[in-house]
């Protein structure tokens, strides 16, 4: 399976059978490029304009937006309800936790959350091969709350997104901070790279969590 970061909280996940993609979004809004996106499914967090895009990805034939469960193209994908802030959605709205199955992987994108997971959805999780978190804070969770989800899950891989890098808007996005702070503050082993690479196989058992920061695919 192969896991390549689209910017903001949109990646592509690259299995056997399917192509998803995360959170699409609009170029104008978050201000970073958005162009030539193919996928087969799509699921969308939330409906803001910069997780919402579905319209730019081509050859899509699945759009999945909202709590459900679903088979497609030999994924199984279930989304789970939450919310967009700390208030049940009063300042944002709802939000979408999708957890994804497939080559007997077990992933988890974790959409624009604003709020501490319960334990009942932790436990609904299970046991967590890569987990896709929002860090940047002022509209999701920041560095320490993020930190702290990741310690109740205790993930093999962390992927942040959702941060503050290069090319943002600033008129909608000068807030959020950078990925450094989450880094800093979760004190984890961490990798760059340009791609993630990733077999059911290559993961030990006793293996401690690490953080895969991915490079925007230009």
């Amino acid at each position: 399976m192969d896991i390549t970061y689209l910017g903001h909280s949109s990646f592509r996940i690259k299995t056997k059978t399917a192509t998803v993609i995360t959170d699409p979004f609009d170029p104008k809004m978050v201000g970073l490029k958005y162009l030539g996106t193919e996928g087969d499914i799509v699921t969308i967090s939330h409906d803001h304009g910069d997780h919402n895009a579905a319209n730019l990805v081509t050859g899509a034939k699945k759009v999945v937006a909202g709590p459900g469960e679903y088979e497609i193209q030999g994924v199984s994908i279930v989304g789970y309800p939450s919310f967009h802030d700390a208030k049940n959605g009063e300042d944002r709205g709802k939000n979408t936790v999708y957890i994804y199955e497939a080559e007997r992987l077990r992933l988890v994108h974790l959409g624009d959350l604003g709020h501490a997971l319960s334990e009942d959805l932790i436990n609904e999780m299970g046991d967590v091969d890569v987990l896709m978190i929002p860090v940047g804070g002022e509209f999701t969770i920041g560095p320490k709350e993020a930190s702290e989800i990741v310690n109740k899950i205790e993930p093999f891989f962390v992927i942040p997104m959702h941060y503050q890098t290069g090319g943002l808007n600033p008129s909608s996005f000068a807030k959020p901070l950078s990925v450094e702070d989450f880094l800093k503050e979760s004190g984890l082993p961490t990798e760059n790279s340009p791609k993630f690479t990733i077999k059911k196989e290559d993961i030990l058992d006793d293996q401690n969590t690490k953080i895969i920061v991915l490079e925007k695919k230009q």
